[in-house]
């Protein structure tokens, strides 16, 4: 592991007390990584790539928790998350910020292991890689936190789907800015997405410095996007092109995790598979004689599927932490 100092701890500043509406300033295609409490939040890409983790609580209902125990023990009945993000591996990981029955606050390190980003908690001041979800220094070291579901799409596409969700507001622009700017103006998306539409990766070519790293695989892409599910020690990254070159759907296992993993236009989503003979038809996914939703896993006739929990990475990002061998569908290099 390749571990550097780039910038000073808290430099991109973590959100801590998040505020929610519905109403959101970016565009229709943003995408947002959601998690489906009642209401489901959304939260924009847009905003986690100036912010790279929100510290959030969900009710012991699904709904908006009270964090004032946010740095004690666990007592609350309360669900401590924090929505993570890191735009040189296009990392989007929900973590329960509970360990050892003491809930921990994430910020950002300033330092990147393999071009990703670390967390530091700052209860113990352990240092966490973000892709991983491990402790790789500090008295936690080794820990690693519990992946809570959540899915990523469109704003538009989370606006249909979740027509009373709610989405996470900008921390600046807009009435009261020092600098008088938008929120659009503020959260610019510009250079984030020259980097993804660039060959190359890492931070190197994010910010033209660093070391050079070269991809020795034809097979698929370093920015190939990957969901990648972890379960009693087993790793396996689903590459989309890989899923949809097999129908749109796989079932497979992942330790003791039967699993359904499904693809249609670029976007990947991983439930539990509850055992039915799954097919994508024209882009709908079919099931047990209903259809089913491939954002969501609701099925026409009332029931749902279990969302897997799955981090999704760039394809580079997953075989750091899980070697050449992770991925579903492709041989070793």
């Amino acid at each position: 592991m390749h571990t550097q100092d780039v910038l000073p701890r808290d430099a991109i500043p973590s959100i801590d007390d998040p505020v929610f509406a519905t109403e959101y300033f970016g565009e229709d295609d943003d995408e947002v990584i959601v998690v489906e409490t009642t209401p489901a939040r959304a939260y924009p890409v847009r905003i986690l790539s100036y912010h790279e983790i929100v510290n959030d609580a969900l009710g012991e209902d699904g709904r908006p928790g009270d964090e004032s125990n946010s740095s004690g023990d666990s007592t609350d009945g309360s669900r401590p998350i924090a929505v993570t993000w890191c735009p040189i591996c296009a990392s989007a990981v929900v973590y329960d910020r509970r360990v050892n029955n003491r809930v921990l606050t994430f910020g950002t390190s300033g330092k990147l292991a393999d071009d990703a980003l670390v967390m530091y908690d700052r209860e113990t001041e352990s240092e966490w890689k973000q892709p991983l979800g491990r402790a790789i220094d500090g008295p936690l070291s080794g820990q690693e936190l519990p992946v809570v579901p959540a899915s990523m799409m469109s704003w538009q596409c989370f606006r249909s789907e979740y027509p009373n969700g709610i989405v996470l507001q900008p921390v600046h622009g807009g009435e009261g800015d020092p600098r008088g700017n938008s929120p659009r103006a503020v959260y610019e998306m510009t250079s984030y997405e020259r980097y993804d539409a660039a060959d190359g990766f890492g931070l190197r070519e994010m910010r033209g410095e660093g070391r050079k790293r070269t991809w020795g695989r034809d097979d698929i892409d370093a920015k190939t996007v990957v969901l990648g599910i972890v379960n009693d020690g087993d790793a396996v990254g689903y590459p989309v092109p890989q899923v949809q070159a097999a129908g749109g759907v796989v079932t497979d296992t992942v330790g003791h995790l039967d699993v359904l993993v499904v693809s249609t236009d670029g976007d990947i989503h991983a439930f539990e598979n509850p055992g039915y003979d799954f097919e994508v038809r024209s882009g709908t996914l079919y099931a047990d004689g209903v259809s089913w939703d491939i954002q969501t896993g609701q099925s026409e006739d009332g029931r749902t599927l279990s969302r897997a929990p799955a981090r999704r990475l760039y394809a580079f990002a997953w075989q750091d932490d899980h070697g050449p061998e992770s991925f579903y569908g492709l041989m070793n290099p």
